[in-house]
């Protein structure tokens, strides 16, 4: 089957990933203050991140608008869409207002848009399912069906040095930002239901990426049949520490490890990891 991936800006992939799995990236607009980045492969991830770092006000984002979306929908393949969680962006909305404005003029077509309930790495192993099953050459209906499933099933975790940009943009508790600040705590934060939660408190960088370790394997079941992703921004030595303490202990299908673009970039800052499996 001939199929064709559409994914937000916050699907955190290689550009061989891209390539080859035929991934085409609508990207979000980011927003420091009075200066605008667009979210693409032209973007200095490393000089945004700095240029946050020194901004004064929360950094913004916007999704992709319907026609960002509908021109990437053209062409012969079916077309399977993956955005960031409805709860956290207007993305998934915007797919699919595109979807309809598309099939009203071109009727013969299949698009399916998946919210991923999720973000960065969690899209990131979604791409990778739903290209393993379109090689199996099973129906479209079948993939969904697989991939709905999946998804609900997935776990996502992250910690990040700085929980400001998460909090000010209102994604985090202002208040456990602070706290979390004044005493040195690296919240291990995970995906719930499409929203963020608090999963565990621990002090120290360290300490919670080795707890994270034990995390996967007291919330993952049939790791063996799985795929871990690992996005990291501005840290692939500590992305790729932490790829083989899990190498010691799990049996995962593959392991793969990406840099983050700018939308992840934006809310987990420099040092952040986020895993999803």
């Amino acid at each position: 089957m001939a199929i064709k991936i559409v994914a937000d800006s916050s699907c955190d992939l290689t550009d061989e990933m891209k390539k080859e799995m035929n991934v085409d990236i609508a990207p979000l607009t980011l927003q420091l203050g009075d200066k605008s980045f667009i979210d693409d492969e032209s973007l200095d991830v490393k000089h945004y991140v700095k240029e946050m770092g020194e901004c004064e006000v929360a950094p913004k984002t916007a999704c992709p608008s319907p026609d960002d979306y509908m021109k990437r929908y053209e062409g012969p393949e079916s077309v399977f869409v993956v955005t960031l969680s409805n709860h956290l962006s207007g993305s998934y909305n915007s797919a699919v207002l595109a979807k309809n404005m598309f099939l009203e003029e071109v009727e013969n077509k299949f698009i399916h848009v998946f919210d991923s309930l999720s973000a960065s790495a969690g899209e990131t192993v979604i791409v990778m399912k739903i290209n393993e099953l379109a090689k199996l050459n099973i129906s479209e209906a079948e993939i969904v069906k697989k991939v709905t499933k999946f998804i609900k099933e997935m776990k996502t975790f992250f910690i990040l040095e700085n929980l400001e940009h998460l909090a000010k943009a209102g994604r985090l508790n202002p208040v456990v930002a602070k706290v979390a600040s004044m005493l040195s705590i690296k919240p291990i934060m995970a995906g719930d239901e499409g929203t963020i939660k608090l999963f565990e408190k621990v002090r120290g960088y360290k300490k919670a990426l080795r707890r994270l370790v034990d995390i996967i394997g007291e919330e993952g079941t049939n790791l063996q049949e799985k795929v871990l992703g690992i996005a990291h921004c501005n840290c692939l030595e500590r992305a790729l520490e932490f790829k083989e303490e899990v190498l010691k202990k799990y049996n995962f299908k593959d392991i793969v490890v990406v840099e983050m673009a700018g939308l992840s970039s934006t809310y987990a800052d420099d040092g952040g990891i986020v895993i999803a499996f």
